[in-house]
């Protein structure tokens, strides 16, 4: 039985008239059975990492496809609110590609290098979107390291964050366990084995929506080439957080960066080496990017939805819905589902994604819990620095220490944030 049209059309292993711009790629880089014409009953066909090409149901879904870009900082609350994404069967998930840019960036030996490339760096960014968002999953590999051979690597930064990269076509022995939640991080690379980038290509081009999450890029105007790219259908949900809090959970999560931090919280003495630039950076970042997206330009018109992390943890229904309901998503019973249990846990237990990045919480509980860690002395030190960020996104300053630790009163003002109109 020869390959059927569809699969010969999705590798591109032949010399069609219609042409993906996603897969562009394909066509000279595949390698393994395309190399010539493929038939299903060679021994590729029992090799799991090409038994897919014989199947029918992974075929490209008709062009233009809808994206997705979750832009937040370190420690906002950007895991939990990429896992509601990740959850849809029919969203192409990636969680922080753009690291594989920055690390290769940091690696350069020359520090007038780095000092200059801040343009650049953001230029390799840009350029990666839009390629993932295109599909072409091959693009990654200009930054993984080490190199990865004939497409397939084992290095892909927290591959078991995404459901499509850990389930058929891409892997063959993970559709049960990418339907519910992974126990830890390397769950994925253990059951699925190294990933393949040609099959990731195929399963995205599956999907209706790419949805990417990042950390890393620093305010929304950094991504007006991509929301004017006529390839592109992009969304862009701004995820904020009081900055009191991301700092709270940057010492938790990065202790030994933050050790100064730790030693001024536990004795209530400033050491001299505290590095304020970070937090004041994060702060300047999210304001400006909050501004520019409420003002509404046409750039950003209908492209742009503002989400407080606490109110998607106050309210995580009703958030959700707004979100999906902006990216052009149904609500599906599986993420109702995955929203009442990791909303509502208060346990540890191994099956949970307990780790760094660990999605499941008590989201009411833990969204103000960093009022009982840090102290009061570096409360009001953030309040001076982010003064005006609190006052933009509505979140409310402490006078004492009393005042901090009164947990019946609430420090998020009620604020209704209006996704920018058509």
């Amino acid at each position: 039985m020869e390959c059927s049209w569809k699969t010969v059309l999705l590798l591109v292993c032949a010399s069609l008239g219609v042409q993906y711009t996603a897969i562009r790629t394909l066509r000279d880089s595949l390698s393994g059975p395309c190399q010539g014409a493929y038939n299903c009953q060679t021994r590729h066909h029992r090799d799991s990492r090409w038994r897919v090409l014989c199947d029918d149901s992974w075929t490209p879904v008709e062009l233009p496809r809808k994206h997705i870009l979750l832009f937040a900082t370190t420690r906002s609350g950007s895991s939990f609110t990429g896992q509601l994404l990740n959850q849809h069967p029919g969203v192409f998930y990636v969680f922080e590609p753009l690291y594989h840019v920055q690390q290769a960036f940091t690696n350069s030996t020359s520090r007038l290098r780095r000092t200059l490339d801040r343009r650049a760096l953001l230029g390799a960014y840009r350029d990666l979107l839009l390629n993932l968002y295109t599909c072409d999953l091959h693009f990654m590999e200009n930054y993984i390291h080490p190199e990865p051979q004939d497409h397939i690597t084992s290095s892909l930064f927290r591959r078991s964050s995404s459901h499509a990269l850990c389930s058929p076509p891409v892997c063959v022995e993970g559709s049960d366990a990418a339907t519910s939640d992974p126990p830890d991080e390397m769950w994925c690379p253990k059951k699925c084995g190294a990933l393949n980038f040609t099959l990731a290509s195929i399963s995205c081009l599956s999907k209706g929506h790419v949805a990417i999450k990042t950390v890393r890029v620093p305010e929304v105007g950094d991504l007006r080439t991509l929301t004017e790219d006529p390839r592109l259908d992009l969304k862009i949900i701004h995820l904020v957080r009081d900055p009191r809090a991301i700092l709270a959970s940057r010492m938790v999560a990065f202790s030994d960066q933050f050790r100064a931090w730790k030693i001024w919280n536990a004795t209530g003495r400033q050491p001299r080496y505290v590095d304020l630039s970070q937090i004041t950076s994060t702060c300047k970042d999210m304001a400006a990017s909050a501004e520019t997206g409420l003002q509404r330009p046409a750039w950003l018109r209908g492209r742009y939805l503002l989400i407080r992390y606490e109110d998607l943890a106050f309210k995580p229904k009703d958030k959700a819905t707004e979100i999906y309901r902006f990216v052009g998503l149904e609500m599906e019973d599986r993420v109702r589902m995955w929203i009442a249990k990791n909303t509502n846990s208060n346990t540890s237990s191994p099956s949970e994604w307990n780790y760094r990045y660990s999605t499941t919480r008590d989201s009411r509980a833990t969204a103000e819990s960093w009022r009982l860690r840090l102290s009061f002395d570096i409360v009001r030190t953030v309040q001076d620095l982010c003064n005006d960020t609190l006052a933009l996104l509505g979140y409310r300053q402490v006078h004492s220490a009393a005042e901090l630790k009164n947990m019946s009163h609430s420090l998020v003002e009620p604020r209704t944030f209006q996704p920018s109109i058509q």
